[in-house]
């Protein structure tokens, strides 16, 4: 794969995307130069303070202070990082830590749950993107003086160890408590990927790791050997990671010659553009790509490269639009700040960035709720399309900017079966704990099943499976009413399957569950077995 910068050949800077902040360049920038005349009336009024303030004034501390909220004063995505975060900061990049397993934004003076990490402790427990932390065990985890170092200590701990966590839930009007055991934290970005039928293969991706494109590359091969001729990529509630990852991935189903993704800056070194080179193994597969709103930043560069050059269809809802390139640099009391230095395009021409004022700006942050009390999660009609941003990918196909990747296919919430019965079991937990316990009633005979379809077979009947529930839901506090529950028997019978086989089977035989009624799934198989799909490879050979 060939990298341009300007006129000459170089190796593309690194990006990354931590939770939902944008790209970043990891470097540094420290020189030595005289200081200008307003850099030293800073330091003149810092010195006033220190020595002529009627109270005494710890200089280094307001410094501290003031430096968030003149990043902030930027954009969405520029941040001051203390010493005391920094490691903790760079091991999230390396996935290597013990805690609870969520990714959160302090937002409003709140700790909010952005992502719940597949397969970790706080994922096992009930906990769901959305949540707001507002109390570990006796400290409390909201006001003014909330701060990432903060939490990190609080939800980080020895492996083993117990944190009681209240949670406050859009669905709730009271705060539920959830008792999680720290343990580590899973690193794998590719966390599923099976044969969905005779030609059909299925590959989630979780996160842009340092070791994705390896472990992506590898899955598509297994499949490939499985006799998958065609592929289902999910990057749904992908929040990013290494971009250069996701330009690799990209890589693997383009001809040669495509723009994958580049930059646009004030300074030229930090403009850059990304070719395929050809070399890729699945050039000639037909593919679709899953999206919701959480996917951001490196799975909207995948998914607009795949867009952009007419290689398969987007499926799913508008992505979450984070355009922006952040470069960390490290400081000399080892701090860092992470700048905004660029904004990256897709391949027609497209930023994804979704707008947002200079300064603390509220909308930028509720722009999900905004976008869920619209009605977007549910109808494609009320998806905000910017008509002044109109691009053409590589075929004349119309796609829109400003404000993530549109779906070429929208696919709703799927919010059948929703009543009050099923979130208030949902609230409590109680699907995960009951199916622990069935898997731990069970283990015994289940120690010899290998596979989904086995496990099924072997669970007690729906009936028997959904009664037993109940009556455990009963001695949990939440009565038996039947109207409802007959409402939601499909969802909550998924549901407990799914998780009786995540404690048996792992992780991947619960999304291979939940998949098999998965809407968007289902849609993204029948557009590749109708050839829906768009490929282009007729026209790349053309080109050539």
């Amino acid at each position: 794969m060939k990298v341009k910068k300007n006129l000459g050949l170089v190796a593309l800077p690194l990006l990354v995307s931590l939770g939902v902040v944008g790209g970043i360049f990891v470097g540094r920038y420290i020189t030595q130069r005289s200081l200008s005349g307003k850099e030293e009336k800073l330091r003149t009024v810092l010195r006033l303070i220190e020595s002529e303030y009627v109270d005494a004034i710890d200089v280094d501390s307001l410094i501290e202070t003031q430096f968030p909220e003149l990043l902030n004063s930027l954009d969405p995505h520029s941040a001051y990082i203390a010493a005391s975060d920094l490691q903790t900061v760079n091991d999230d990049l390396e996935g290597s830590f013990s805690g609870v397993g969520v990714s959160f934004q302090i937002l409003n003076d709140t700790v909010n749950v952005i992502e719940v990490i597949p397969g970790g402790p706080a994922e096992k427990v009930g906990l769901l993107p959305g949540d707001r932390i507002i109390k570990a065990d006796t400290t409390m985890l909201s006001g003014t003086e909330l701060s990432n170092e903060k939490v990190f200590k609080t939800l980080r701990g020895p492996k083993g160890s117990k944190v009681e966590l209240e949670i406050k839930r859009y669905s709730s009007s009271k705060p539920l408590t959830f008792d999680v055991i720290r343990g580590d934290i899973p690193v794998n970005s590719v966390d599923c990927s099976y044969m969905v039928n005779d030609s059909v293969g299925y590959v989630r991706v979780t996160k842009f790791a340092r070791n994705t494109y390896d472990e992506f590359f590898t899955a598509l091969n297994n499949l490939k050997a499985e006799g998958a001729k065609k592929y289902v990529i999910d990057l749904r509630g992908n929040s990013g990671g290494f971009m250069d990852q996701a330009i690799f991935m990209a890589n693997e189903f383009l001809p040669a010659g495509r723009m994958i993704v580049y930059t646009k800056a004030r300074r030229p070194e930090n403009e850059s553009m990304a070719i395929s080179d050809g070399s890729g193994s699945f050039k000639d597969s037909e593919i679709t790509v899953l999206m919701n709103e959480y996917s951001a930043s490196a799975s909207e560069i995948f998914a607009g490269a795949i867009q952009d050059n007419d290689r398969g269809l987007v499926i799913g809802r508008r992505s979450f639009g984070k355009g922006l390139v952040q470069n960390q640099t490290e400081l000399p009391d080892s701090s860092a700040i992470r700048l905004t230095v660029a904004r990256y395009y897709t391949p027609s021409g497209r930023s994804i960035q979704k707008e947002y004022s200079r300064g603390k700006d509220g909308k930028y942050d509720l722009d999900i709720v905004d976008r869920f009390a619209h009605g977007e999660f549910y109808n494609a009609d009320s998806i905000k399309l910017d008509k002044s941003k109109i691009f053409s990918t590589s075929n004349g196909r119309t796609v829109y900017g400003g404000g993530g990747i549109m779906p070429d296919i929208f696919v709703p919430e799927d919010t059948l079966g929703y009543t009050s019965y099923y979130i208030n079991v949902v609230n409590k937990g109680l699907i995960q704990k009951f199916a622990y316990s069935v898997a731990d009633k069970y283990r015994g005979m289940l120690d010899g099943v290998k596979s989904l379809d086995r496990l099924l077979k072997v669970l007690p009947r729906d009936n028997t499976l959904l009664e037993n529930f109940v009556s455990y839901a009963v001695k949990n506090g939440v009565p038996a009413r039947w109207y409802y529950i007959n409402k939601s028997r499909s969802v909550l019978l998924e549901q407990i399957k799914a998780m009786i086989a995540r404690d048996v089977l792992g992780y991947p035989a619960f999304i291979e569950m939940l998949n098999q009624t998965d809407p968007a799934v289902k849609k993204a198989v029948e557009s590749l077995e109708t050839g829906a799909s768009p490929i282009d490879i007729k026209a790349s050979e053309e080109e050539k």
